[in-house]
């Protein structure tokens, strides 16, 4: 028999202070000397308590923490506005947490977090450790994951795309334009994200009869940088072993390749086929416009703070796990090789 869940009453006897001083902590009141606080988060970390829910948020006093491993590119901004929109809808505001590139946030984050404490938390490229999931579930704040680094825990909620079917997707594109050497540029290798579109990427090679030649795949960040330095090594190969079209990880990415293309004298899509990933609203505005694998990142946004809220007013989704579909969408940086 599973023993009754801890009670404030139970926290307070075990630190020695008044119950409603354990409330103010639970509810992040700043009115309490910062060494009860340490105490009191120590014997409810212990004790096991998790609060209970008495009911959905009150509408127009809520926040949403939103934390991303890095923002400042538009794919960040693309994200944020489909947070932005959906959280309007429900009156509620959205805190900006960034991690500068990390993908797990320092244990002083969560501390900062259950002072506040927000309804629920939005991790964009990142995720918690088992201890902070804990510490927060312990207080009943929710956390879904957007277009997650890896493998998210079975009982963490998560919204993605099909990175392996964009992947496909693209890929296949290049084929039946008639291209044979295509090459792939990565992301960082340890995210989950772009192992599966290089899975697509090699799928697409294997059902064509085709050999996804290893020498052509390069990886990096996902940065304007990356692309132009990668394009630049990759079109400067031999006669005969540089490739004809490039798959890059990001619209960025292939917004560099576009550049390294350009200084080399290498015609787009005559001479070089570019396909970039996420399908940005720049890459209508760039010449040729960018082919591009739409992985509805507003959508991602909007999705993954509904299925928040929902989570914050006890509410049991359907599906914790959403995966929404990648689209190419076609442009004019891709044709068929020059014969």
């Amino acid at each position: 028999m599973s023993s009754p869940r801890p009670t404030i009453a139970d926290i307070a006897n075990a630190v020695g202070v008044s119950a409603p001083t354990v409330s103010k902590v639970i509810n992040g009141r700043t009115d309490v000397a910062e060494s009860t606080r340490a105490r009191v988060e120590e014997a409810l970390d212990r004790l096991g308590y998790r609060r209970r829910r008495t009911g959905p948020p009150i509408q127009g006093t809520g926040l949403i923490d939103l934390v991303f491993h890095r923002i400042g590119s538009p794919w960040a901004t693309e994200i944020l506005q489909g947070v932005e929109n959906a959280a309007a809808e429900h009156r509620v505001s959205v805190i900006l947490t960034e991690l500068g590139g990390k993908h797990r946030p320092p244990d002083a984050w969560v501390d900062t977090t259950l002072a506040r404490p927000p309804l629920g938390v939005l991790m964009v490229s990142a995720t918690l450790s088992a201890d902070q999931r804990e510490r927060l579930a312990r207080r009943s704040i929710p956390v879904v994951v957007v277009d997650t680094d890896g493998e998210p825990p079975e009982d963490v909620p998560s919204v993605g795309t099909d990175n392996w079917s964009g992947g496909l997707q693209a890929t296949r594109h290049l084929i039946a334009l008639g291209h044979t050497r295509i090459a792939a540029i990565g992301g960082p290798p340890d995210m989950l994200c772009v192992r599966a579109r290089l899975d697509g990427y090699r799928s697409a090679h294997m059902e064509a009869g085709l050999v996804a030649d290893p020498r052509l795949i390069r990886s990096g960040n996902f940065y304007v940088e990356t692309g132009y330095l990668a394009g630049r090594e990759l079109l400067t190969l031999p006669e005969g072993e540089r490739p004809t079209a490039i798959f890059a990880g990001s619209d960025m990415q292939a917004l560099g390749v576009m550049r390294a293309a350009t200084e080399l004298g290498v015609s787009v899509p005559h001479d070089l086929s570019v396909v970039g990933y996420d399908d940005l609203p720049v890459v209508d505005w760039v010449s040729p416009s960018l082919t591009s694998v739409d992985q509805k990142l507003a959508t991602q946004g909007a999705v993954a703070t509904r299925l928040l809220l929902d989570l914050a007013a006890g509410r049991t989704p359907a599906t914790p796990r959403i995966s929404l579909p990648s689209d190419l969408v076609i442009r004019g940086s891709t044709a068929p090789p020059r014969r």
